[in-house]
């Protein structure tokens, strides 16, 4: 696989809670310089690294992250002003107690709000595949199609496990033919990342992928 292929679908990461703008303004030039699919960055930044970097690179932010527990009314907020201050793209963190509760109802109308108030932009739904069984990830899968969201993503990369390669095939597997699918948190190196594509990822979010290639450069 051809090296800017994994690049273009990489969402270069930084959400650590220290993260400083010069630190942001560095990945933004990172994704601008080797081509990825977008920087995902805090909410707080998504102005200013958007006036930085123009149409040169998309912005994606997190919404209700990385815990979930934020009501509706809260989260599309978020997402609103988000998408005011030049997000390209939104990534939400679901109500995994409403799921574990089988509130199947609210859980979906929850993402088909989100996805609305998205419009054209691209909503990505992180389900935290650590904390669910097999059903709940099913019934994730089925979920996330019938509300109309772009992406089923598998997990924030704050929690007890990213992403694995079970996870990223049982959704290829199990969500509608216009569902991409997103792997993130524990993609170490190309090796790795290489894989996730193959078994269905159209999406990577990390922040080793930049950093291997720069450790190639240095070579």
């Amino acid at each position: 696989m051809e090296l800017h292929d994994i690049l273009s679908r990489c969402d270069h990461t930084l959400l650590g809670q220290a993260a400083t703008w010069p630190q942001i303004r560095a990945i933004c030039d990172d994704g601008m310089k080797y081509g990825t699919a977008s920087v995902c960055i805090p909410p707080c930044y998504v102005k200013q690294a958007k006036e930085y970097v123009g149409d040169r690179l998309k912005i994606c932010t997190v919404i209700g992250f990385p815990n979930g527990y934020n009501t509706t009314a809260v989260k599309t907020f978020e997402t609103a002003e988000a998408l005011r201050d030049g997000a390209d793209e939104i990534d939400m963190v679901i109500n995994i107690g409403a799921l574990r509760e089988g509130r199947t109802d609210y859980v979906r109308d929850e993402i088909r709000t989100l996805k609305e108030t998205c419009g054209d932009k691209v909503l990505k739904v992180i389900i935290e595949t650590c904390l669910l069984t097999e059903q709940e990830k099913l019934t994730m899968c089925r979920l996330v199609t019938e509300a109309g969201a772009d992406f089923i993503k598998t997990s924030t990369g704050f929690s007890t496990a990213g992403a694995t390669r079970e996870d990223v095939a049982l959704m290829r597997a199990n969500v509608g033919p216009d569902v991409k699918v997103k792997a993130a948190g524990g993609i170490a190196d190309l090796s790795d990342a290489e894989d996730f594509i193959r078994l269905g990822a159209d999406r990577l979010g990390t922040s080793r992928v930049v950093k291997a290639v720069k450790a190639m450069e240095k070579e």
